[in-house]
Order: C-alpha cells, then sequence, then structure tokens
C-alpha cells in the first residue's frame, strides 16, 4: 500500500504533509468550532473500531500547492473499498484496477476529439493508469468534497465538516494568479458552483456534467460521456497563456 496502510490510524492532521502555500486556510479550520467538531467525530469513530479511509486524507495538498493549481476536479468522498482510496479524488493506488467512475474518466480522454492532435506528452516514468498523481504533479487538484469516509459506507462522513473545509479551499484557490479551470461532475459537486461564480474571479472557466459513475454517465441533461472537459480545459489553458495537461 502507498502509506504501509490505506487506512487512518488516527486524528492527526499536524503530522499530515501539505504544500506550505495552503497551511493557513488548514490551520484556520482546524482552529474552527467546525474542525473541532470533526476532530471529536474522527477520534470517537477510530477509538469505537471504525476502519476509515484514506490514511492521508489532505494528500491533495501534498501533491499540488496552491500555487499551481489550474484544473480542480471533485471527487464526492473516497473509496469505501480497501485498497482503493488513496487521498486524490477518483485516483487509486498503481496497480489497482480502476473502478466504474475512474473506467469512465480514463474513456472520456482516450475519446476526447480535442485531445487526439497536439496533446503534450506524459512526463517519463508516470503511469497513465488509475494512479491520478501525475495529474496531481501537472496541477490538477483532486480534491473530494468529504475528505473521509467509512468502510463499505459510502457518504458516511459528509455533513461532519470537511464540505466546510473544500469550500475554504475552494475560495482560496480563486486568489491564486493565471487560469483555473473547475470540472464539476454531479450534483455534489456542483455545489461548488456558487462559490466560483460569486468570486467574480477572471481567467476561471466552470465545466458541468453528470457524474461518471455508471448510473449517471450518459443521462441527460447533460452526460459525462461525450462532455469534452479535458480537451475543453486544454483549450482554455492554452488561450491564457498557460500549459495543458497532459492527460
Amino acid at each position: 500500500m502507498l502509506f504501509g496502510s490505506d487506512r487512518l490510524a488516527r486524528w492527526s492532521p499536524a503530522d499530515w504533509p501539505i504544500a506550505q502555500d495552503w497551511r493557513p486556510v488548514v490551520s484556520r479550520f482546524l482552529g474552527s468550532r467546525d474542525g473541532a467538531r470533526l476532530g471529536d467525530f474522527l477520534q470517537e469513530r477510530l477509538a469505537q473500531g471504525a476502519v476509515v479511509f484514506p490514511a492521508q486524507p489532505l494528500r491533495a495538498l501534498q501533491m499540488t500547492p496552491r500555487a499551481k493549481v489550474r484544473v480542480v476536479i471533485f471527487g464526492q468522498d473516497p473509496y469505501h473499498a480497501t485498497g482503493q482510496a488513496n487521498g486524490l479524488a477518483f485516483s487509486v493506488p498503481q496497480g489497482v484496477r480502476p473502478p466504474p467512475s475512474l473506467h469512465n474518466i480514463l474513456g472520456e480522454i482516450a475519446r476526447d476529439p480535442l485531445l487526439q492532435s497536439g496533446a503534450p506528452q506524459r512526463p517519463r516514468g508516470e503511469s497513465p493508469g488509475g494512479d491520478l498523481v501525475a495529474w496531481a504533479h501537472q496541477g490538477v487538484l483532486l480534491l473530494n468534497i468529504c475528505l473521509t469516509v467509512e468502510q463499505g459506507q459510502p457518504a458516511s462522513h459528509a455533513g461532519r465538516g470537511w464540505e466546510v473545509l473544500t469550500d475554504a479551499i475552494v475560495e482560496d484557490s480563486l486568489g491564486t494568479d493565471g487560469p483555473v479551470v473547475f470540472l464539476l461532475w454531479g450534483a455534489h459537486a456542483q455545489k461548488k458552483r456558487a462559490i466560483v461564480q460569486s468570486s467574480g474571479r477572471p481567467q476561471t472557466l466552470v465545466l458541468c456534467a453528470n457524474h461518471p459513475s455508471p448510473l449517471s454517465a450518459r443521462r441527460g441533461p447533460t452526460p459525462f460521456v461525450g462532455c469534452g472537459h479535458f480537451g475543453q480545459a486544454n483549450v482554455f489553458l492554452r488561450a491564457h497563456g498557460a500549459r495543458p495537461v497532459a492527460w
């Protein structure tokens, strides 16, 4: 496993490595009433023997510094099966078979007509498989809306406080320079749209579609399959002087 274990051992956010420029927003949250309530909840669940994923809930903030954010992709919450969650939304550890939503994401990249020619090359040595760390290194913030989950219980930590932090992360990312693309898939991710649009930030693109889950990926009114978001993101980044992503 990526961290020796894929489960959270204890509530110790001070020990979780994150990029320096994310520390102020995280520290404000941890010092707030919502942060304290979340910590109390997680400590209680762990003491009761709950298996909580992932081992490092804030890993996205380690892999993608605030100053480098070019694209933000939201997941709902981490994968809830053993061996899948690795702290990056939709990503799984190297060698793990992509779950259905990630399978649809990779399929959309493969068929995106705007990526068929002139696409940047993926950095040498970084795999195009289910481990999306190569995206994170290029400035793609892979952020779950809720950052922990219990084994076999999707959305089990929803409404416990993580959403307050991820709202604050969105607001903080809007203070960066340069273009940023927000890919909002599904109703939960699209709740962040109001925060983005209310900022009036220039050089910002918001693209919405259904969630890539097989349950919704082909449904209207905005199917994920055929959305072309990855190519559109790169077109926008190029148009505003930023490097496109090697998806």
